[in-house]
């Protein structure tokens, strides 16, 4: 039997999990802090897990190595020279682990995304057939260099493009190439579409490879753009060995708890699409819908160590929310409620607000020129083409800039409707009038909108 490689998705984090086996026996790369996925895939391949492999002490993500190892027995296999506080095997550039019968890994400092970085050739016999980046090389990108501090960051980009060149100097053109980021993640330098690719593809479209270092390093520090303020806390978590997860129930809450959990500053997050919300929700609760970016967004905006209470419309989309929480150590929700909102406000008047599009903005800019309008996205997309006379704040930064916000009634967007549904939850609750555009971007010039910059057609 040839040597299999099985991706594990986590869309809501942009990142990738890796199981490879031979039949017999398996290696795991970079899991999640949720390993019961990755149990449940050994278990359907008929594998036994022997060794689980880190490439480097995550930033965006609790892992899951930890606990899985210890669940299975595996050797649990990380640099050297990371400073963690539990066993484990220490490796280093050069060494060679042998994993079952037929499956050898070789081990690659590729600094760059963290100074202690690693990569793991896989080879079948003497035969390279894959190479586990990490945050290293991805998919027409690489791991951006700027989460360990400002006084890094130029050091490891340069870092990176040697690393990345190593890779494709010491591996043959067919070598699979399987990131752990890159996906969506914001570990990864710029986003690229590709699920798969080789050496030899990266060789000839991604610019630690085609670009001459200085001009590498001067394009990739151009931009680089806001992180989740909640990767200064993953580190950490990784580096003293995570808690067994604990994906239990939350308790329940009924109206009154709800109404006291609000009232005392809590987050009482409701998990429904944002039209639903819009339309009819739980006075003083926000919105963090399960159709979007759900975690990255909710561990972004939270003040860290605020409780959470979460509201689905069943026990499946809170199970949900509370996986996909867990990947980034916010372990257990205070409370939970399921059903409608009515059936959350106890009796309460629900609040509401309008949902609009880039034409009925336009309109409503022919009616009344001084109408708020709100731009939420990020810097770099606003530097693309913006509405002219918009407020800018980016979703991030929005708590922390209130008293910025246009009075009156305000017309909050994004690039899709996603961010903008964020925001303006979390300006309804703070009594903020709002009007919620869901509509993509590049709608906004056709409708007649005035824009300032690239349109999104020069863009793309």
């Amino acid at each position: 039997m040839t040597i299999t490689v099985l991706p594990l998705d986590t869309p809501g984090l942009g990142d990738r999990t890796y199981l490879a086996h031979d039949g017999e026996v398996a290696l795991v790369v970079d899991p999640q802090r949720d390993s019961d996925r990755v149990l449940a895939l050994a278990q359907a391949a008929g594998v036994r897990i022997t060794h689980v492999f880190e490439s480097h002490i995550h930033n965006d993500y609790v892992t899951g190595g930890y606990e899985l190892a210890r669940a299975t027995g595996a050797q649990y296999l990380l640099n050297a020279d990371d400073a963690v506080s539990f066993d484990r095997v220490g490796v280093r550039d050069g060494d060679v682990v042998g994993v079952g019968a037929r499956m050898r890994v070789r081990v690659l400092l590729t600094p760059g995304h963290t100074h202690t970085h690693l990569s793991y050739a896989l080879s079948d016999g003497d035969r390279p057939v894959a190479v586990f980046t990490g945050g290293s090389l991805l998919h027409g990108s690489t791991g951006r260099p700027d989460l360990l501090g400002p006084d890094s960051t130029e050091a490891l980009a340069r870092a990176q493009w040697h690393s990345a060149r190593r890779l494709a100097t010491e591996l043959p053109d067919a070598t699979a190439v399987y990131p752990t980021h890159g996906f969506g993640s914001f570990c990864s330098a710029t986003q690229s579409g590709g699920t798969a690719s080789t050496i030899g593809q990266e060789k000839l479209a991604n610019a630690a490879l085609t670009s001459d270092e200085d001009r590498y390093v001067s394009d990739l520090l151009a931009g680089l753009d806001a992180y989740p303020a909640y990767y200064a806390h993953m580190a950490p978590l990784n580096s003293a060995g995570p808690a067994d997860v604990d994906l239990s129930p939350p308790a329940p809450a009924d109206p009154a708890e709800l109404r006291r959990r609000i009232e005392a500053g809590e987050w009482v997050v409701d998990l429904r699409t944002r039209t639903a919300f819009a339309a009819g929700h739980l006075a003083g609760s926000v919105n963090v819908g399960l159709d979007g970016q759900f975690v990255t967004y909710l561990a972004w905006l939270l003040p860290w160590g605020t409780p959470v209470t979460l509201l689905g419309e069943t026990a499946e989309d809170v199970a949900e929310a509370q996986r996909e929480l867990v990947r980034v150590g916010i372990d257990r929700p205070a409370a939970m409620a399921t059903g409608k909102p009515e059936d959350w406000s106890g009796g309460e008047p629900l609040a509401s607000y309008r949902t609009a599009t880039f034409a009925d903005l336009a309109a409503q800019l022919r009616r009344d020129p001084r109408t708020a309008v709100l731009d939420v996205r990020r810097d770099t997309e606003r530097a693309e083409a913006h509405l002219e006379g918009s407020t800018h704040i980016p979703v991030h930064e929005v708590l922390h800039r209130l008293d910025e916000v246009p009075d009156g009634e305000v017309w909050v967007h994004c690039a899709g409707g996603y961010r903008a549904g964020v925001v303006a939850a979390l300006l309804d609750a703070h009594g903020v009038d709002v009007v919620a555009v869901d509509d993509s971007f590049d709608n906004a010039g056709p409708a007649g909108l005035p824009l300032t910059g690239k349109t999104p057609e020069e863009s793309a």
